[in-house]
């Protein structure tokens, strides 16, 4: 399909149909790549075409590559979670995974990113307490086991009244930064043990669906994890493509050789 001058030069029609067809943009730099998988971070291109020098352009070119430029994660819970004391800080956990790309629960309460990146996280959380007192309930973060400056939120739980509880819904978001296979923790800590995170069924007169105890959802928003794949290290004939840690096969991107 790219013919060749020979070394010696070629006749003008043959010049003329080389030069139209570059103008049209039909350069022999492309080809196919699939990403090592078995987490692997780095994928070894060999090309003959590819010098030190070379500029490596990458994009996704198969359903399975085109998975994962925008992860993302919504999670609930259908539970009710309680404190056993007010000395004590309690991860909030998630039963049910309701959209997963690239984002998922691990050990019911570590939500964790395959890919690197800075994500947003948001969360709605339902108190109930039936204390006839106000109680404050503090919500932080954690990544990898640690809590993270800055994260806590303070929500004061409005009492019971009239034999019914005191009810809030706690909600905000979060930008986080991770590396890939971090993982973010919601925390809770409460001034009473009588303030649980309550599930609520689904109701009549009027219907209306079940209230979740907690809702969090992450998604990222810097940039398209299609600029996580690229050229890490270039040499004669051959380039390390470097990569989040892929465990999905035929992960494949076309790619542009030039210089």
């Amino acid at each position: 399909m790219f013919r060749r001058l020979p070394q010696q030069g070629g006749s003008q029609r043959e010049v003329a149909e080389i030069v139209n067809r570059i103008l049209d943009g039909k350069i022999n730099s492309l080809g196919y790549l699939t990403l090592a998988t078995g987490d692997a971070t780095s994928t070894t291109l060999y090309d003959a075409r590819i010098s030190p020098e070379s500029l490596i352009l990458l994009m996704p070119s198969s359903a399975a590559a085109m998975a994962d430029p925008v992860p993302y994660g919504a999670f609930q819970d259908t539970t009710d979670q309680a404190a056993a004391n007010t000395t004590t800080a309690y991860a909030i956990t998630y039963n049910t995974t309701d959209f997963s790309k690239g984002v998922s629960v691990v050990n019911n309460s570590q939500i964790t990113f395959e890919t690197a990146g800075v994500y947003n996280i948001q969360f709605s959380i339902q108190f109930a307490n039936d204390d006839t007192q106000i109680q404050d309930v503090d919500v932080w973060f954690r990544k990898n086991g640690t809590d993270i400056d800055g994260s806590n939120s303070k929500f004061s739980v409005p009492n019971s009244h009239g034999g019914v509880d005191g009810h809030l819904i706690a909600a905000l978001n979060f930008y986080v930064q991770v590396a890939a296979n971090d993982y973010i923790q919601i925390m809770w800590a409460t001034s009473s043990i009588q303030v649980t995170i309550e599930h609520i069924a689904a109701q009549t007169t009027p219907t209306r669906p079940a209230t979740p105890s907690v809702i969090v959802t992450a998604n990222k928003v810097d940039e398209s994890s299609t600029s996580d794949v690229y050229a890490s290290s270039i040499g004669y004939g051959q380039a390390t493509i470097s990569h989040f840690a892929n465990s999905t096969a035929d992960k494949t991107y076309r790619y542009v050789v030039l210089g």
